[in-house]
């Protein structure tokens, strides 16, 4: 027993593993970029604010007939670009409010309210591009954009045509909450990548036979009609009774011919296209 034991251990072992782990195929897997919700492409905001006019007066002085006739200077301190902020701001709101309010007075419906929120977030998220640490203009960027997500959501349920319009008068994506979440983990991802991998194999491989067939194809009816008609012939010559017809040899012969025709159409059109590339 122990003299066994010593050949079995002197005798070195091989492991030869016949398969293969997921490290061996070509597959890499990167983490999705987080997207933060303040971004317009998270947030659903498609469309952006106009640029502001250089010379656009403040709204409550255009039709004033003093300042038409005032200095450049003058003028320069009415002009928008030059006052503060939430003055621009409130112009864009104004603007945004024309073209979905119900009546002239309409400053309360459900779309003047949406109007009046994208037109703040839009505002908001160009500070953020220029002032990123802002937590301030963020935390109300955050909050706007949710609220009207409920907006939005009650809109949608209650009346679906309006809740369509007012999404392409905005320019907004509507994006509801997915009815099951789940985190993405890297060993899921790499289970589909794996998958698709395998059918992109499998597709190639099977590309490749299919050519290979067809490769065949015109060698393989030529030898089939030489044998046809040697046989033909030996079964005459041995006054047999005829298996192979005239019709059959025929039917071969042309589908042979159209056979060559069309690959010589096939590769007149690659080099015709290869040419192209080249040139």
């Amino acid at each position: 027993m122990n003299k066994l034991l010593n050949i079995a251990q002197a005798v070195p072992r091989q492991f030869v593993r016949e398969y293969a782990f997921k490290s061996d195929l070509k597959i890499k897997w990167v983490r999705p970029e987080k997207i933060s919700c303040i971004k317009p492409e998270k947030s659903g905001d498609l469309g952006k604010l106009p640029p502001l006019d250089v010379n656009e007066i403040l709204p409550e002085y255009k039709d004033s007939k003093e300042l038409q006739n005032a200095d450049e200077t003058v003028k320069s301190l009415f002009k928008l670009s030059n006052n503060r902020n939430h003055l621009t701001t409130r112009y864009y709101r104004d603007q945004m409010v024309r073209e979905v309010q119900r009546h002239a007075q309409d400053f309360g419906s459900m779309e003047a309210k949406l109007a009046k929120m994208t037109a703040i977030i839009r505002r908001y998220q160009e500070h953020m591009e220029t002032s990123p640490r802002d937590t301030s203009i963020k935390v109300r960027l955050k909050e706007l954009i949710e609220k009207r997500k409920k907006f939005l959501k009650y809109l949608r349920r209650w009346d679906y045509p309006r809740f369509e319009w007012i999404l392409e008068k905005l320019d907004l994506v509507y994006k509801p909450p997915p009815t099951h979440f789940h985190w993405i983990t890297r060993k899921e991802s790499l289970q589909k990548l794996t998958d698709i991998y395998c059918d992109q194999i499998k597709e190639e491989r099977l590309e490749a036979y299919h050519k290979e067939l067809q490769a065949q194809q015109i060698p393989y009816l030529e030898d089939a009609i030489k044998k046809m008609v040697f046989v033909r012939q030996e079964q005459i010559d041995c006054d047999v009774p005829v298996t192979v017809t005239e019709q059959q040899i025929e039917e071969s012969r042309k589908e042979l011919a159209k056979l060559k025709e069309l690959r010589e159409a096939e590769a007149v059109a690659t080099r015709k296209q290869s040419d192209d590339t080249f040139h």
